[in-house]
């Protein structure tokens, strides 16, 4: 038997025009089903670092929750910890470091001689230059820094009896100038200006070095 067309050629050929738009109609379906199914399957939000963190102390006016590099995308309440444990001693380094350079400077020097060979503390340049070039510090002198530092940073500057309230409470039960008479206020206000003070100070030092 001779093959038989398919309904819609036959139409096609009767009603030219209406199947003209039924096919167009068909073919513009096919498209967007193609389409459809190569789309990329829709993911499940997560719990961004900024809702996680926006609440921390640190996050305050005007620039908030910050953190430009991302160290905290998917981090856990210990890495945060740890990030600010860090913040805060370099911190304070940075601190003392500000006051050690705007002092010095200043022309104050501490009194006596730095070594057996009699050179005084105000022999000595400011700034970097006390490290390196001709003028700076003997060798043996910038071993007991680092060997000074070094004892800080393994005995002292640490929660050593595990007595901390939080991260960078390094009293350990000796040191207190009556911080727990202190509210929980104002607690919290030492501690935001104690970070914002510590940040200030690291761009500060770096200025200054």
């Amino acid at each position: 038997p001779a093959p038989v067309a398919p309904n819609f050629l036959l139409e096609s050929i009767h009603h030219p025009q209406k199947n003209s738009t039924t096919m167009k109609s068909a073919i513009f379906a096919a498209a967007i089903a193609s389409a459809a199914a190569f789309a990329p399957a829709p993911v499940a939000q997560t719990t961004t670092a900024l809702s996680a963190f926006e609440s921390e102390l640190g996050a305050q006016p005007p620039i908030g929750f910050w953190d430009p590099l991302g160290l905290l995308d998917e981090a856990g309440q210990t890495r945060f910890d740890r990030l600010r444990y860090v913040e805060i001693k370099h911190g304070r380094i940075c601190q003392l470091a500000f006051l050690g350079q705007v002092v010095t400077r200043g022309g104050l020097h501490l009194p006596g001689d730095i070594d057996y060979s009699g050179d005084s503390f105000d022999s000595f340049p400011n700034g970097v230059a006390a490290l390196f070039g001709p003028d700076s510090i003997p060798t043996d002198g910038k071993l007991q820094i680092v060997f000074f530092i070094g004892f800080l940073e393994l005995f002292v500057m640490k929660d050593v009896t595990g007595e901390n309230d939080f991260v960078g409470d390094f009293r350990n039960g000796l040191l207190d100038f009556g911080w727990d008479n202190f509210d929980e206020e104002t607690k919290l206000s030492k501690r935001a200006i104690e970070l914002n003070n510590g940040r200030a100070a690291q761009m500060g030092i770096l200025g200054l070095m």
